[in-house]
């Protein structure tokens, strides 16, 4: 072992050490942000970005479990992510397909957040054989964030929202009345889940790009210059230190 990773293994066991004393998160989203970079500045292609991605949410996924972080939302594919090359595209739902099924594979539960009907039809029926076929022995969900908006998703829980109260026969005043901010946060993707205490973004952007819009009002948030592909455990708990740092207000 060279001296870079004694002392990488060092810092390591001091952070986890650190964490001992605090409350981890509950729900940890994560935006994974900026494969195709990495493939640019390793000479890679994009596919070869993507698949390096999708390794690592893997990998991500094994470390949560190790902390026992009972629930990760990790962003795959956005609604604006639709309109690429369909070559891109192409490889890109494989990928996705493959990651899903050794997250099944892993024991983990998935659960698909985002609009399914937007992607292809033998995209959706291969996802569902493998969440039909999982067997799930781990205490980890992982919400798969595919065809995903956040402004989407706000307007796709009104609609069904205002559907079920028409289906009840109440009219428009009635129906207006009775939206609320807890009515449309049990249509959301995320229902009977607990908002995300943490979003990670990587490759340095600072925005949401809308991940989570409606329930990450109270998140704290965590970015890192590094690229998704590179990401390495001691990220991850730096980001939670960090955390464990803040004092959380919820707003007040």
């Amino acid at each position: 072992m060279d001296d870079d990773s004694l002392l990488y293994r060092v810092y390591e066991r001091r952070l986890t050490k650190e964490l001992e004393d605090f409350s981890l998160p509950q729900h940890l989203g994560v935006i994974v942000d900026g494969n195709r970079r990495w493939a640019k500045a390793a000479g890679a292609t994009t596919a070869q970005g993507h698949r390096a991605g999708a390794e690592k949410i893997v990998e991500f996924l094994s470390w949560c479990q190790d902390l026992e972080i009972p629930l990760v939302t990790v962003w795959m594919l956005s609604t604006d992510n639709l309109h690429r090359p369909a070559e891109e595209l192409g490889a890109l739902y494989a990928i996705i397909i493959e990651t899903i099924e050794q997250i099944a594979g892993a024991g983990h539960r998935v659960r698909l957040t985002g609009n399914g009907d937007l992607l292809p039809a033998e995209v959706q029926d291969a996802i569902a054989g493998i969440r039909e076929a999982a067997v799930v022995d781990s205490p980890l969900t992982v919400n798969v964030a595919i065809g995903y908006g956040g402004r989407e998703e706000i307007v796709d829980a009104v609609r069904e929202l205002v559907r079920d109260l028409g289906a009840q026969g109440l009219g428009p005043e009635e129906i207006a009345a009775a939206i609320s901010t807890d009515s449309i946060s049990e249509h959301l993707y995320t229902r009977g889940q607990p908002d995300p205490d943490l979003i990670i973004r990587t490759s340095g952007e600072q925005r949401l790009s809308g991940f989570l819009l409606w329930q990450s009002v109270h998140s704290e948030y965590w970015f890192c210059e590094t690229y998704w592909p590179g990401f390495r455990r001691v990220d991850l708990l730096r980001a939670l230190r960090e955390f464990c740092r803040r004092e959380r207000r919820f707003g007040a």
